[in-house]
């Protein structure tokens, strides 16, 4: 996935720009007491939320397993000349290592959607709790099923830009709550002289999941869930929410001198 979306994805994604996610992050963070220095973008694609909140002062790490999106999130750092400020890492979501921890991971745009089992997103809650720091935070999104179900549903998509254009066509299977979407893209070909177009295909596929799931396998990985709200704001979810935002905090050292203070007691 993503080995075509790359070249055009920030072209066809300008509708929730960096800016907006970063002002997010940013207020979440401090609405839950948090100060980070050191943040993890997981599944940080072309790295645009990575990028903005390096500029703003943080020490960014970016996460991606598709190389074709990291390539474009390089370039990008390069431009800005932030190529040895920010550190970016491919590697898949569900087994992801590094060096040390972290104040706070972010996993946005719907990410986690695309892991199709729940061993997969309860491996990814187990690496986080791992390498956040004693009280980090662990913050992303997740489509809603209302949002597969009432508005993507079987339908056809389409949008174009100067030099791209791309058709999508979705289709939800509400018995195994899964989404897929086949997307066709036109790219100009730079070498043509006569306004050819290359042509080019992905499918992907991505699942709703309950919002009391998540937090029960939040809670199996030693993180306690502080907020759950309808996205970009801070306010709870809505039956015809079509995004909501998880924050959840690292706990486990707390628990265990609980835990062992209780034992003591006894």
């Amino acid at each position: 996935m993503y080995e075509y979306f790359a070249h055009v994805y920030d072209e066809f994604m300008q509708n929730i720009p960096a800016a907006e996610w970063a002002d997010y992050a940013e207020k979440l963070w401090k609405h839950h007491g948090l100060k980070p220095g050191l943040v993890l973008d997981l599944c940080c694609g072309t790295g645009s939320l990575a990028l903005e909140l390096s500029q703003r002062g943080y020490d960014m790490i970016g996460v991606d397993g598709s190389a074709e999106m990291l390539q474009v999130a390089q370039e990008k750092a390069l431009e800005e000349g932030k190529e040895e400020e920010l550190l970016f890492l491919l590697q898949d979501m569900r087994e992801f290592e590094l060096y040390g921890t972290v104040d706070s991971i972010l996993c946005t745009c719907d990410s986690l959607n695309y892991l199709l089992e729940e061993e997969d997103i309860r491996e990814v809650f187990a690496l986080a709790e791992n390498y956040l720091d004693q009280g980090g935070l662990l913050m992303f999104d997740l489509n809603t099923e209302y949002k597969y179900r009432e508005l993507l549903k079987d339908s056809t998509f389409a949008d174009t830009s100067e030099d791209a254009a791309f058709i999508w066509e979705n289709y939800y299977y509400e018995d195994e709550k899964i989404n897929e979407y086949q997307v066709t893209f036109f790219e100009k070909d730079p070498d043509s002289q006569n306004d050819r177009y290359q042509r080019s295909e992905e499918t992907h596929y991505q699942k709703a999941y309950a919002a009391e799931d998540i937090v029960r396998w939040l809670e199996e990985a030693h993180m306690k869930v502080e907020g759950i709200y309808d996205a970009f704001t801070l306010e709870p979810p809505r039956e015809d929410s079509e995004r909501i935002t998880f924050v959840a905090r690292e706990l486990r050292e707390k628990q265990r001198y609980e835990e062992t203070q209780e034992e003591e007691e006894k």
